[in-house]
Parts: structure tokens; C-alpha cells; sequence
């Protein structure tokens, strides 16, 4: 699957509204994203990026980008990354989540990616962190989360 989803992605990227058709088949796929209509920027082994636009449905009842939102945009994020960047013969889900909020989260906000280490093949399970941080349009980071992916072997039929 990880070959499959980046090939969808290095295709579809290269087409007028490739990445929002991408964002949406992922949103298919996984229906719960869909809730913040995430789109994502640019994927590839070892990085991803995604954005987020501010509007009232993802909003808390300070008028700012809700926090479970944006821990929904990094397991989008953080989710595609790894997929794209594990061996073919490994799988993962995430098993933990922590998170932290150093700033308000306001206008369209920013997720970029990246897994703690090189994702490597393995006989037996392990665990993956995946660090995602997400930045307001000035730069500055509202929200860092790790995620620790569980990555292991697939199940041979």
C-alpha cells in the first residue's frame, strides 16, 4: 500500500486540483478527516505537509482552530508520512498521541511531518515516533504533537 499511496499522490500532484483530489480520496477513505477538510501540501518519504483552513466548523468558542482539529490534521499528516515511508512489507496504526498548544491557533495552519528515524523493515514489531509541528502564517509553532506509530510486519495471507 505505502508504493500505492505515493504513486495516487506523484500523480495526482501534477494535475490542476491534484492535491485537493488526493486530500478528498484520503477523506474517503478515512471519513473522520473529512470533518476538517485537511489538504495536503506535499508528501514524500520522510516528510510530509499539510494545511488547514480556519473557518467556523473547526473552531473552539475562543474563535481559534479547535485543539482536537489540529491533532486531527497530524494524524492526516503524520499518518500519510508514514505510509509513504515505511517498506512495502510493513504496516503501522498509531498508538499515542501527545500533544502541546504554546499559542493560540489562528488563520490557516501549517502541519509538517517528519518520522524520529528512518523507518526500517523488521520481523517483529516497533515503535515509530512521528513528530508533527503545526505553524500559524506567520511561521510561529501553535501546536507540536508526537505521535507514536506502531510499525509492524504485515500479515501474509
Amino acid at each position: 500500500m505505502s508504493a500505492s499511496i505515493l504513486q495516487l499522490y506523484q500523480s495526482l500532484s501534477r494535475k490542476p486540483f491534484g492535491h485537493w483530489l488526493f486530500s478528498r480520496l484520503v477523506c474517503f477513505k478515512a471519513p473522520y478527516f473529512g470533518s476538517i477538510s485537511p489538504r495536503i501540501v506535499s508528501l514524500a518519504p520522510g516528510r510530509g505537509e499539510a494545511t488547514l483552513r480556519h473557518r467556523r466548523r473547526v473552531t473552539n468558542h475562543l474563535g481559534t482552530v479547535h485543539a482536537i482539529a489540529l491533532c486531527n490534521l497530524a494524524e492526516f499528516v503524520g499518518g500519510l508520512t508514514i505510509d509513504v515511508s515505511i517498506p512495502a512489507s510493513m504496516r503501522w496504526i498509531p498508538k499515542g498521541m501527545t500533544v502541546e498548544y504554546p499559542k493560540k491557533a489562528i488563520g490557516t495552519m501549517r502541519a509538517i511531518a517528519t518520522p524520529a528515524f528512518e523507518p526500517r523493515e523488521a520481523a517483529e514489531g516497533y515503535e515509530l515516533p512521528v513528530d508533527v509541528v503545526v505553524s500559524d502564517p506567520g511561521g510561529e509553532a501553535v501546536f507540536r504533537a508526537r505521535i507514536a506509530m506502531w510499525v509492524s510486519p504485515k500479515r501474509m495471507p
